[in-house]
């Protein structure tokens, strides 16, 4: 296809990075599949030949965490690098032991940002333009009720990439950050069993039941359960593209919240 990209996706073997990289082969471009575990390979790869796009779509093993597995992912010359891979821990920030916040730092903003560092360094090197994409999300822009330690990693992707989008504007690299209102692929609601695996009643001031009626009262709507299809259909748009926002919300009624929730921002009281 003409202008056709070579695009590597980091956690692509389930939910939005699947749908993505399926999505983006099937509109003819090279697409490198990272998903984190070996079994995935064998799914994704077995769902690639029955698509017809085993030529577009290459499926390979990417633990952002294992220094081989990146090693070799940066030999794959891909042109955009999307970083899509990533965890979450919720619960209440004030007692969340300290091990798990730095394991969710860890892999969504450390483990990235070296990787991120390093394929813009092949693109000066080879003097290529190329495009970094960071998958933040609505809850990069707020912070909902006990969503504070996965919410901050967010906070911080939108940080990197904000500076990162003016340094190397020179190099003719751009960058972009996609931000997913709450599409109902199962992170979210698995992201909030977390705390319960650590969470003791007879040690934590947090009690569980309140937590779970904190989690069921904010999950357990319509908004939090949007069609996955439609963000897929909005990322293979959005990676691709040579011109667009640097901030890329959807759906509308998301960006309309979070500007709304800015501006109260300013008014909130203690």
């Amino acid at each position: 296809m003409p202008n056709s990209k070579r695009i590597l996706i980091t956690g692509a073997g389930s939910g939005l990075g699947e749908g993505t990289a399926i999505g983006l082969a099937q509109l003819g471009h090279e697409v490198f599949a990272g998903v984190h575990i070996g079994p995935q390979v064998t799914v994704l790869r077995d769902k690639a030949r029955e698509l017809g796009i085993t030529e577009n779509l290459r499926v390979e093993r990417l633990d952002i965490l294992d220094p081989y597995d990146v090693s070799a992912a940066l030999r794959w010359d891909a042109d955009i690098l999307v970083n899509n891979a990533g965890i979450g821990e919720t619960g209440p920030v004030s007692e969340t032991p300290l091990e798990l916040v730095r394991r969710n730092f860890e892999t969504n903003v450390f483990a990235p940002l070296d990787l991120t560092q390093r394929f813009i360094a092949n693109l000066i090197e080879k003097n290529r333009k190329g495009k970094v994409v960071w998958l933040s999300s609505m809850g990069g822009l707020f912070t909902p009720t006990h969503f504070g330690i996965y919410c901050s990693t967010k906070h911080a992707l939108e940080a990197i990439a904000e500076s990162m989008k003016e340094e190397l504007e020179p190099f003719g690299i751009q960058v972009q950050t996609i931000n997913p209102g709450a599409f109902f692929t199962g992170f979210n609601e698995r992201m909030s069993e977390t705390s319960f695996r650590w969470l003791n009643d007879a040690k934590n001031f947090t009690k569980k039941a309140a937590l779970k009626a904190s989690f069921d009262e904010q999950i357990n709507t319509p908004d939090w359960k949007l069609d996955p299809q439609d963000m897929i259909d909005e990322m293979v748009r959005v990676i691709p593209a040579e011109t667009g926002k640097f901030r890329n919300v959807f759906p509308q009624f998301v960006e309309d919240m979070l500007k709304e929730g800015q501006a109260k921002a300013w008014e909130n009281t203690i």
